[in-house]
C-alpha cells in the first residue's frame, strides 16, 4: 500500500485535476494580447498597456474560464435559519455600512467568487482555496460601466487570477492588481473581510445575512475536496521562490502599512494564548494595530468534512485607538481586555463588557493567507515574533 502521505497527494491531485475548486480557470478567453492595440468595452480605444507580471508565469490552474462558477445572483439567509453550518466553521465575514454578511467556506470553496451588492455598495467577496486567502474589493465603475468578476481558470504564484467580464482583463486576486489586460495598472480597493467561525460572527451579527446553499448549482457544499492540503507543506502549483523563514502552508494574516509589511504568523499567536485567547500589539507603518486571536474555527483545507477539521483559530487586526484614547490590551482566560478601563472586546473588535461596552475597534485590511503566497508577493515581509 502507497504510504498515507502520497495516498493523500494522490487524492488531492484528483481532486484539484477534477475540480480545481481553487483560484483557477483556463485560458480559453484570455484578456487581449499586451500591446496587441485592442479596445475594450470600457477602456476605450487604444493599446494595452504593458503587463505587470511576466504573462508566461500566468499558468492554467486546470478548469476553463468560469469552470468554477462564480456566484452572481447570492441569495442569503438569516443566521437562525443557516442550519447547515456548524458552529465551529469558518465563513468570510464582510460588513459595509452596517450591512454584515457571512459567506461560508464551504460553499466560497466551489464558487471562489461572488459578486454582491452590501449595504449599497458593489462588492466582489473572493476565497482562493490553494493560497487561503478571503479577500473583498470594491466594483469599480471604468467609463461608466461596473464590472464583475469571474475565474478566468489561471493561477499567478498559485493564487487565484480574476478577470473582469467587462475588459477581460486579469487581476490578482492576493494584491486586487490588473497585471494584464486593457486596465493594467488599476487598482481594486480592499474592504476588510475576516475569516471567522460561524459562532463568533453570528454572536456579533444576529441581524446579519448568511449565503445560501442556493447557489444554482449542484456541490457537494460542506465537503473539501482539498484533504489535508494545509498540513501538507507543499503549495499546489507554485513554482516561485519559497521562503523558508515559515513553512510554505503555515498560516498568517498579513498587513501592509505604507511601505511596511507584517505577517502574524498563527501558531505565535496560538503559543501565546490564554484560555484560547491570543493578542499582540505592534506598529505597522509608523500606526499602532493589536492583533486578536481567538480558539474555535475550524481549518477548510484539512479534514474531507469541513465541520469535522481541525481547530486553527481566527485572527482579526485593528487599529486600537477608541476616539482620542489609545487602548493596550492583554489576554486573559474570559478574553481580550484593555487595560485603561478593564472592557472586554471580541475577536469582531466590539467591547461586550464593561465601561466601553459597545465601542467598536476600526477594522484593519487584514489577509488570511499561506505563508508561501503572502510572501511571494510581499518578499520584504517581516514576520511578528521572529528575532
Amino acid at each position: 500500500m502507497p504510504p498515507p502521505s502520497l495516498v493523500r497527494w494522490l487524492a488531492l491531485a484528483v481532486a484539484a485535476a477534477l475540480t480545481l475548486t481553487a483560484c483557477a480557470r483556463a485560458g480559453d478567453a484570455a484578456p487581449p494580447s499586451p500591446g496587441s492595440g485592442s479596445s475594450s468595452p470600457a477602456g476605450g480605444a487604444g493599446l494595452t498597456p504593458a503587463p505587470l507580471v511576466d504573462p508566461d508565469e500566468i499558468i492554467s490552474g486546470g478548469p476553463p474560464p468560469d469552470g468554477i462558477p462564480p456566484i452572481d445572483e447570492p441569495q442569503f439567509l438569516p443566521p437562525d435559519d443557516a442550519d447547515f453550518l456548524e458552529p465551529q466553521e469558518p465563513v468570510l465575514a464582510v460588513e459595509v455600512n452596517g450591512d454584515a454578511r457571512a459567506y461560508p467556506l464551504q460553499i466560497m470553496i466551489w464558487h471562489e467568487i461572488v459578486n454582491d451588492r452590501i449595504g449599497g455598495v458593489p462588492i466582489t467577496v473572493t476565497y482562493c482555496p490553494l493560497c487561503n486567502t478571503g479577500i473583498a474589493f470594491e466594483r469599480p465603475r471604468i467609463d461608466g460601466e461596473l464590472l464583475d468578476f469571474g475565474t478566468s481558470g489561471k493561477l499567478y504564484n498559485s493564487n487565484l487570477v480574476m478577470y473582469d467580464r467587462q475588459t477581460e482583463t486579469y487581476w490578482t486576486q492576493a494584491t486586487g492588481l490588473a497585471v494584464l489586460g486593457p486596465l493594467t495598472g488599476h487598482q481594486l480597493t480592499f474592504v476588510p473581510a475576516r475569516i471567522l467561525s460561524f459562532e463568533d460572527w453570528a454572536a456579533a451579527h444576529p441581524d446579519g445575512l448568511v449565503l445560501s446553499r442556493d447557489t444554482g448549482h449542484s456541490r457537494p457544499y460542506g465537503e473539501n475536496p482539498y484533504v489535508g492540503y494545509d498540513s501538507s507543506g507543499d503549495p499546489f502549483l507554485f513554482s516561485g521562490e519559497r521562503d523558508t523563514r515559515l513553512g510554505q502552508t503555515d498560516r498568517v494574516l498579513g498587513l501592509v502599512i505604507g511601505e511596511d509589511a507584517v505577517a502574524f504568523p498563527y501558531a505565535e499567536l496560538r503559543d501565546r494564548s490564554v484560555g484560547g485567547w491570543a493578542v499582540v500589539e505592534d506598529e505597522v507603518g509608523g500606526l499602532p494595530v493589536v492583533v486578536i486571536w481567538k480558539a474555535g474555527t475550524t481549518s477548510a483545507l484539512d479534514e474531507a468534512d469541513i465541520a469535522a477539521s481541525r481547530d486553527v483559530g481566527a485572527v482579526a487586526a485593528f487599529d486600537p485607538r477608541v476616539g482620542d484614547r489609545r487602548l493596550t490590551f492583554e489576554a486573559r482566560p474570559e478574553g481580550v481586555v484593555d487595560r485603561q478601563t478593564g472592557s472586554t472586546w471580541s475577536i469582531t473588535g466590539v467591547a461586550v463588557a464593561g465601561p466601553l461596552r459597545g465601542e467598536r475597534l476600526e477594522p484593519l485590511i487584514g489577509i488570511d493567507s499561506f505563508w508561501f503566497d503572502w510572501a511571494a508577493f510581499h518578499p520584504e515581509t517581516r514576520i511578528y515574533g521572529a528575532p
